[in-house]
């Protein structure tokens, strides 16, 4: 395992995060979820990535039942804030109101005192940004988070984030946005200014939600997955799950072999050679799934390797610098 520099601050974080969104408290019970965590550890994993929307706060509850007994000062614990969490109109959002009654959500569930970093699950349009740091930096001045960061946010709200940040004395050290070989939307504006600014990132969907595990392919999808349709046959309304990007994905599978991986560890390696990229964030639903993609964090990709990768996905990569998720979720 690698251990990388979290921005501008010194705290190490695993190359590899083992994160819960789409596992704990949906697809896999309490005892799969434990596992999985202790095996992340036993392979070097000491960066957990959760948020209080999984699973409807499920996933906090399940991923502070696993971490029980390990010693805190040894791990690193990521969470969010801003997606709903009940029914009412103030249960979202990042109004001071809702993130300071999430961290002390997020501390109960997680069954610890602090996180080390705390995020903005997205940018919130209805809220000053005034009022959404001011409130990030009390909770970091109360001892529940030591960093702050965000994710899927545009350059223009990093920047505007990052200036609050320092005039309040407190250090945005993080952005997480979606980034693998088929979808590479920060590389162009976000990645850049966030070398700037001494932010680095911490990806999530590295694997292109599994297809870049290579397991799907336009003529063969596994038994119950989540792109299965009921009738056997291939849900195609994702964005990755088109015959096209599939066919150029199985194109990538020579060059894993000839590094002799498979391609899931070259994938979560490719998104290591960035070199804004503080982590990668991989889920497991079982923890014989973490073998392959920790290898990554020991894969050095060569310059040959990253051209053919890019002669291979050619055109199905996407690089439009609007599709930053923010856009979306102000709609």
């Amino acid at each position: 395992m690698q251990y990388r520099k979290l921005g501008n601050s010194g705290m190490y974080v695993s190359s590899i995060a083992l994160g819960n969104w789409a596992t704990h408290g949906e697809t896999v019970d309490q005892d799969v979820a434990t596992a999985c965590v202790r095996k992340a550890l036993d392979l070097g994993i000491t960066t957990f990535d959760t948020a209080d929307a999984y699973a409807g706060t499920k996933a906090e509850t399940m991923l502070g039942e696993a971490l029980k007994g390990v010693r805190r000062e040894g791990i690193e614990v990521m969470t969010k804030a801003f997606f709903p969490t009940g029914t009412g109109k103030n249960d979202r959002g990042l109004s001071r109101k809702h993130v300071m009654e999430s961290i002390n959500g997020s501390l109960r569930r997680l069954q610890t005192d602090y996180v080390d970093v705390y995020q903005a699950h997205r940018y919130d349009y209805e809220t000053p940004l005034e009022e959404t740091m001011g409130a990030f930096a009390d909770i970091v001045r109360a001892g529940k988070a030591h960093y702050i960061g965000v994710s899927e946010w545009t350059v223009a709200e990093i920047r505007a984030g990052a200036a609050l940040a320092a005039e309040l004395g407190i250090q945005f050290v993080s952005s997480q946005p979606q980034y693998n070989m088929l979808w590479r939307v920060i590389e162009p504006e976000v990645v850049p200014v966030c070398e700037e600014l001494r932010i680095t990132q911490v990806c999530w969907s590295p694997l292109a939600q599994g297809v870049l595990s290579g397991k799907y392919g336009a003529s063969a999808v596994p038994a119950g997955s989540r792109f299965a349709a009921d009738d056997g046959g291939l849900k195609t309304e994702h964005k990755f799950m088109q015959p096209e990007v599939l066919e150029r994905v199985e194109r990538l599978k020579p060059i894993a072999a000839d590094l002799g991986v498979p391609l899931a560890t070259l994938a979560v390696a490719w998104v290591l050679a960035n070199p804004n990229v503080s982590a990668a964030i991989v889920g497991a639903s079982r923890p014989e799934q973490l073998d392959d993609t920790v290898k990554a964090a020991d894969l050095a990709l060569g310059q040959e390797t990253l051209d053919r990768i890019d002669g291979v996905l050619g055109d199905v990569v996407q690089r439009d610098p609007a599709k930053v998720e923010s856009f979306l979720t102000r709609v």
